[in-house]
């Protein structure tokens, strides 16, 4: 009934948006050592004023892949009970990965005994690590199948967990009805993620053939963040992204972009996923022209933030599209969006479940 009340004019309605790789409680302006100075708590408060940047920004729904000490959980469970404002969360919990992995923490030296909580190695080690992970309000499992970006002392391209690790952590996670998401940009750790039965590889910036046509006989989503390079080589020394780390992105990102291209020529299903949290959340909308700059049609980039990302999560019930039934998530931009992608970065109504908690003239 308040939707009647907006005038909209000159706008394009949709769907609400969402993005299937944020980091609520990750501040964009602390990187690397900078991290060590932020608790716990405060991480928590911070992710309260991210997820009211990231709902206005028109994201009524996302998936956070990873926060430690269940941060997400508990912001989650507050904004479902009304206390905060901000999107609908999926929420991952501590990301699982092996010790001394981009899913560890590296940055200080052997005798501080500093491991992330995720850490778990062996097959039983990760079954029960997700088995934990669902016990304290987890919703998806993630964990890192590769080096990454922005962890000290991890290669880029080299695989972590075997594929007896990745199998068992699928197979429990799948066992109690939750999706898998994995950290990959390494070739083989991206082919073993998917044969083990992951349902969505992150980043996959170094794909090969035979990574595509295992993604494509597997239904597996590919989330991958293009946008996140212009940040990270633009801003990341001032935040405190380590040199090692600039020269992987300085490595990775251009071909990460290429294989975006190839990938969506291919047919791989594809997800829109930001990173948000390495640069600043609300920025989440910019990645759009970056999905049609690299090869997307401009529906087949608003569908990877609408109808598939619903799909992924198995909620296309209630989410993804304006349909009777669904949860009543609407957003509106000026004008028409397939004539210019930046119309997404500029969201001027924003319904969640029914109700407005944005408003501007259009």
């Amino acid at each position: 009934e308040d939707a009647e009340r907006v005038e909209l004019g000159d706008a394009t309605l949709m769907p609400g948006l969402m993005d299937m790789h944020v980091h609520l409680t990750s501040d964009a302006t602390k990187h690397g050592y900078k991290r060590l100075s932020v608790s716990l708590p405060r991480a928590a408060i911070t992710g309260v004023k991210h997820a009211e940047d990231t709902l206005m920004a028109g994201f009524t729904t996302v998936r956070n892949v990873g926060a430690p000490g269940f941060a997400d959980v508990a912001l989650r469970d507050a904004i479902n009970a009304g206390d905060v404002p901000g999107p609908r969360m999926f929420v991952a919990g501590p990301s699982l990965g092996v010790t001394g992995g981009h899913c560890d923490s590296n940055l200080l030296p052997y005798e501080y005994e500093q491991y992330s909580e995720g850490v778990a190695d062996g097959p039983w080690e990760v079954r029960k690590a997700v088995r934990r992970n669902i016990k304290y309000g987890a919703t998806v499992i993630k964990f890192c199948a590769t080096g990454g970006v922005l962890s000290k002392g991890t290669k880029v391209g080299a695989q972590q967990y075997t594929l007896e690790e990745m199998k068992a952590l699928v197979a429990e996670a799948h066992l109690r009805g939750l999706t898998v998401a994995t950290h990959a940009h390494g070739t083989s750790g991206i082919k073993d993620a998917i044969r083990a039965g992951v349902d969505s590889v992150e980043h996959v910036s170094l794909l090969d053939d035979e990574a595509i046509t295992l993604a494509l006989e597997n239904g597996t989503y590919f989330s991958m963040d293009i946008f996140v390079t212009e940040y990270i080589l633009g801003e990341g020394e001032k935040a405190g992204i380590l040199e090692e780390s600039l020269n992987k992105e300085r490595m990775v990102g251009k071909r990460q972009r290429e294989n975006f291209e190839k990938a969506v020529k291919a047919g791989v299903k594809m997800v829109f996923g930001s990173d948000a949290g390495v640069y600043p959340h609300g920025d989440n909308g910019k990645q759009f022209a970056r999905m049609v700059k690299f090869g997307m049609t401009p529906i087949q980039a608003i569908q990877a933030a609408t109808i598939h990302p619903a799909t992924l999560l198995k909620q296309q019930d209630t989410l993804g599209s304006l349909s009777e039934g669904k949860y009543a998530d609407m957003v509106a931009v000026p004008g028409n969006p397939l004539e210019d992608m930046q119309k997404m970065e500029d969201i001027r109504f924003v319904m969640k479940d029914g109700q407005i908690v944005k408003t501007l003239a259009m």
